[in-house]
């Protein structure tokens, strides 16, 4: 499927899931966040109350109509082109067959975006992965002053620390396709951790309430800057 393909499918797709004819009227658009399924051995499946926090929180804040109930999608399957946002985290391996990363390469050049949050574990799996749906291109750690950063919410220093993990120091890493950022990379961060129900970590609120802000911030800017 060729980029002028993919876009035509990508937006059929998001303009008849947005709007329905029935008895003469028009609904509203019903947008779901969607958790990527992928095969290795990770669990994909990790922070099952990440995505529905944070589309209620985007829905307070940012004024959003988000369904609060996330989609669940795999890598390969042709329903990715139904969201504009989709979301991969987990602690372990991560494999994409030919096809799947060519479909995953598709979709983002078609217009969805990537958010990528390593749970701790995930980086020696996710970038190899990544490789192969874009051999050409590479992580770049963006710097503090990109938009991402500098959305409704702001972040002087850059994505914000949540989990200890190896103590090392947050970073936000991204894959740019002619000026666009496609994917976002949180790194020693574990926002999604963040975004979980507050007893399922036991963070403080002021932490949950940053890694509920970045988030919120990742979605805006990929609904927003392209």
């Amino acid at each position: 499927m060729n980029f002028k393909l993919g876009m035509i499918v990508f937006l059929f797709a998001f303009l008849s899931m947005s709007f329905t004819v029935s008895h003469f009227s028009v609904e509203k658009p019903v947008i779901k966040l969607a958790l990527l399924k992928y095969n290795g051995g990770g669990d994909w499946y990790a922070n099952p109350t990440a995505l529905p926090n944070l589309a209620i929180f985007c829905n307070k804040y940012l004024g959003t109509e988000l369904d609060p109930y996330n989609a669940t999608v795999e890598v390969g399957s042709l329903e990715i082109f139904n969201y504009p946002f989709v979301h991969m985290t987990g602690h372990g391996n991560v494999v994409f067959s030919d096809q799947e990363a060519e479909n995953l390469r598709t979709y983002l050049l078609a217009g969805g975006f990537l958010h990528i949050d390593d749970n701790y574990g995930m980086d020696p799996y996710v970038r190899p992965a990544m490789k192969k749906v874009f051999p050409e291109l590479e992580f770049i750690e963006l710097p503090f002053d990109h938009p991402i950063y500098h959305q409704t919410f702001k972040f002087s220093n850059g994505v914000p620390k949540i989990h200890k993990h190896d103590d090392k120091p947050s970073k936000g890493f991204g894959l740019i396709w002619e000026g666009r950022l496609l994917c976002y990379y949180s790194y020693e961060t574990d926002l999604g951790d963040g975004w979980e129900d507050q007893e399922v970590h036991n963070d403080k609120p002021a932490a949950r309430q940053k890694a509920l802000q970045m988030g919120a911030n990742i979605v805006e800017y990929s609904f927003t800057e392209y």
